[in-house]
């Protein structure tokens, strides 16, 4: 059988792309060798509906341990009691928390879109905004942060049966036991998704989430440097308060409902050969190398804040905690969609924004968002994020001017050369 050429040059040149620029899309990162190994490995043709031992397919038994490596090395990561770790991605895993925890029509409050949440948090564009009566919190417009107190009275007259924390877009640590005692007084489950800075959290350098939130779901491709996927975690087990009985008329415990809702809830047959990736970074990630990354990831994080604050930006929160930033650029008078479109031609990715309170639309947005997880892979330090922060304002300054952007280009390539996609 011949090479499919056209794909394959393709792939060639989507990683000419990676290797050449400078990758600051804070959703984003770059995968160890045998992550890739594990993600095309001949277990992609294995089917194994339901879980292990306990399948609908014969011929399970080596992806049955496959899967359990997977599942025992996140609950150690996190310290978690039970974990799935089948959903096909982020979405999928917030998709079957809800389907497992609420009934249609039920209430839900989340983080608003437009202040930085994510659209599986009640976005009306969403299946957690069709199917769910939504409210929502979000920062206060002074300082960029969490307004826990608005999300206090929101609570309180909204009387909603799920409150989800996390964001796509929010630089800042959450306060996990206030959201618990915000909770606490309307009776409402716990949704953290942990998704951007999930391995900042798995090695403590932020507030966990696992003693005051219900239940957790995070990406495994983002801060946690794995494939393309979700997972779901517990720490405590609990009766879910809102009926889902069983024939016997028994209130069935949260992770049997967790497990329904992944398979047959929501999925078909697991991506073994994902999973297998999966177990990979999870393995990775207990590693003491993995924490020094992650505080390298950190620390390049507030440099870079610091930086674009001296050149005259604005951060959303005036700074930053975890691994990313949203820089309104109201003040330069720049939208999002050009600093994107000028960044891209000077091989710099960044996603075009919104920012809290913005006046334009999420095609157009007032800002970007970076993140330093990506570089950090790579290999860069402190040291060179004066420069990268050089090369963003000399490009933004110069939006409309493709030589000074040919320029930036090159100077960005010089710096990236000989850089390894993952360094550590």
């Amino acid at each position: 059988m011949a090479q499919d050429k056209a794909i394959f040059d393709l792939i060639h040149l989507e990683k000419e792309r990676q290797l050449h620029g400078i990758e600051l899309i804070a959703s984003e990162n770059f995968v160890s060798q045998q992550v890739l190994d594990a993600m095309g490995s001949i277990l992609t043709n294995k089917y194994a509906e339901g879980l292990p031992h306990k399948r609908y397919y014969g011929g399970c038994q080596v992806v049955d341990q496959v899967e359990e490596l997977a599942i025992e090395r996140l609950k150690k990561l996190f310290g978690a009691a039970w974990a799935n770790v089948q959903p096909h991605s982020g979405s999928q895993a917030n998709a079957a928390v809800m389907l497992a925890c609420l009934n249609p029509g039920d209430k839900i409050l989340g983080f608003d879109l437009s202040h930085g949440g994510h659209l599986t948090h009640g976005s009306p564009v969403n299946f957690s905004g069709k199917l769910y009566k939504t409210s929502f919190y979000g920062v206060n417009r002074e300082t960029g942060r969490i307004d826990y107190d608005a999300m206090e009275k929101v609570a309180l007259q909204e009387k909603p049966k799920m409150i989800i924390c996390g964001a796509s877009a929010y630089s800042r640590d959450w306060d996990y036991a206030c959201i618990r005692q915000i909770a606490d007084q309307v009776g409402a489950i716990i949704l953290a998704d942990i998704s951007h800075p999930a391995g900042l959290i798995a090695t403590k350098l932020l507030n966990d989430p696992f003693d005051y939130c219900h239940i957790i779901t995070t990406t495994t491709h983002k801060t946690l440097r794995g494939p393309r996927g979700g997972v779901i975690m517990m720490r405590h087990d609990f009766e879910n308060p809102w009926g889902h009985k069983t024939p016997k008329g028994e209130l069935k415990m949260m992770t049997t409902l967790l497990d329904g809702a992944v398979f047959p809830g929501t999925q078909g047959g697991p991506l073994e050969h994902v999973i297998a990736a999966k177990a990979v970074a999870f393995g990775e990630a207990s590693e003491a190398a993995f924490t020094t990354y992650a505080k390298q990831v950190q620390a390049n994080a507030r440099v870079m804040a610091a930086e674009f604050l001296k050149r005259g930006y604005t951060i959303v929160s005036g700074g930053t905690d975890n691994h990313c930033m949203l820089i309104d650029l109201r003040s330069k008078n720049i939208t999002g969609k050009d600093a994107e479109n000028a960044l891209v031609k000077a091989d710099i990715t960044v996603n075009k924004n919104m920012v809290p309170f913005d006046d334009k639309s999420p095609f157009v947005t007032s800002g970007f968002r970076v993140g330093t997880a990506a570089i950090t892979t790579r290999g860069i330090n402190e040291n060179a994020i004066a420069g990268i922060v050089d090369l963003i304002d000399k490009a933004l300054m110069n939006k409309d001017n493709e030589t000074v952007l040919a320029e930036v280009k090159r100077d960005v390539q010089k710096a990236v050369h000989g850089l390894p996609l993952f360094a550590w």
